[in-house]
């Protein structure tokens, strides 16, 4: 087991009160599950306190015994209900917040009522602070997240192996899920964005790919059922059709994003120039993309090229479900900061953000074609951390 070194949590912690401070907050109260991993090391359940200026008191309710040997924070405490959190900051000498940051975007208001009663103070929303934070990545994050890209390196080699004709797409996404779990997946990739939800991936096939769902992605998949209707469906595997392997490997809780094409026999020759025109994209992004250019700038960008290349009405999606994005951040959420993203061009990229982008285009009927890679900034561009062989598998 991993465990979050100190000396990080520390790291973030003072990024995070040197916002606070440029926001005149007094005190975070962070209860989702990837903020308090991130700032405290442990999900237990319980809330990460973050004063202005002293030491964060974890606050954990169960599993306390664990939480104090996950956390390498200094202060691991045990409470029973919210009522117990003004009396502990008493302990520690911390005044009352007048200007109280919680996780808005998130929190049920049951549970941001209940603990704003009892601390006190004017509720504000901390995410934009918690987000900017998160979104610039440690060598120690980076050296995890190259290790969540060695999973779906695997995934696509055992692609290779097991993709034959009749074999359904359900069957495939079985075989690649069994090698990434194998690898050390595990299991869950948590996404921020209400309702968002996946499941290591999404793996189909020609028309199935080019079907639009509800989750905010470009491509969406029929699903096995109205429950979870995305991804593989009983839909089996034909020849010269597109099969897309767009999978999110996780370690040590984090994500990077990757897809690769595949095709038993030649494809038709419209979907074979697309990929190679979203390839042009992709490398046009990491020729411009540097520290201080604008999120939506890049995205502009590349969205003119795609239009250039007369994919207006089928890139990112098919028209009436095409997406605004053509990248997100990716760490230990699958849709962190940067946003490559329309309307996001006061937003400025920094070194060592990490994204996945992901050109893709949809032709209704036919399928989707496209490539993904996640990459960190590095002050001459972007450098790969996905990194399995990008030519369209023809076998």
């Amino acid at each position: 087991m991993r465990i979050t070194p100190a000396t990080e949590l520390r790291n973030r912690i003072e990024k995070l009160q040197n916002e606070m401070a440029i926001h005149s907050l007094d005190a975070i109260l962070m209860m989702q599950n990837a903020d308090l991993f991130y700032f405290a090391g442990s999900i237990q359940q319980g809330a990460l306190y973050v004063p202005a200026d002293g030491e964060p008191l974890y606050l954990v309710r169960k599993d306390h015994a664990r939480a104090r040997m996950e956390s390498g924070l200094k202060e691991v405490l045990p409470f029973n209900s919210p009522r117990d959190i003004p009396a502990i900051l008493a302990d520690f000498r911390y005044p009352q917040p007048v200007k109280l940051g919680m996780e808005l975007d998130v929190l049920p208001v049951t549970v941001m009522n209940r603990f704003q009663k009892a601390v006190g103070g004017e509720a504000v929303d901390a995410t934009p602070l918690i987000r900017t934070v998160r979104a610039v990545k440690s060598e120690y994050e980076l050296g995890i997240l190259k290790d969540a890209a060695l999973i779906v390196g695997r995934v696509c080699s055992r692609a290779r192996e097991v993709i034959k004709e009749g074999i359904t797409d359900l069957e495939l996404a079985a075989e690649l899920e069994f090698v990434a779990r194998k690898a050390g997946h595990q299991g869950l990739v948590r996404m921020r964005g209400f309702n968002n939800e996946l499941f290591y991936g999404h793996v189909f096939s020609g028309t199935d790919s080019a079907v639009p769902t509800y989750s905010d992605t470009p491509l969406g998949g029929v699903g096995l059922n109205p429950s979870f209707p995305q991804g593989a469906s009983y839909k089996k595997i034909r020849r010269h059709e597109p099969i897309t392997v767009d999978f999110s490997g996780v370690f040590d809780g984090y994500i990077v994003d990757q897809t690769r094409m595949f095709s038993l026999g030649p494809l038709p020759d419209f979907l074979t120039r697309a990929y190679t025109d979203m390839m042009a994209i992709q490398e046009h992004a990491k020729q411009i993309a540097r520290p201080g250019m604008s999120w939506g700038g890049l995205y502009n960008a590349c969205l003119e090229m795609a239009h250039d290349m007369g994919y207006k009405d089928h890139f990112m999606g098919a028209k009436g479900a095409q997406v605004s994005f053509i990248g997100h951040g990716t760490g230990v959420e699958l849709d962190e900061y940067p946003f490559i993203a329309r309307g996001f061009d006061d937003y400025e990229l920094k070194e060592n953000m990490v994204f996945a982008f992901e050109p893709k285009v949809v032709f209704p009927g036919q399928g989707a074609i496209g490539i993904e890679n996640t990459f960190w900034v590095a002050d001459d561009g972007l450098k790969h951390l996905t990194f399995a062989d990008q030519e369209l598998v023809i076998l």
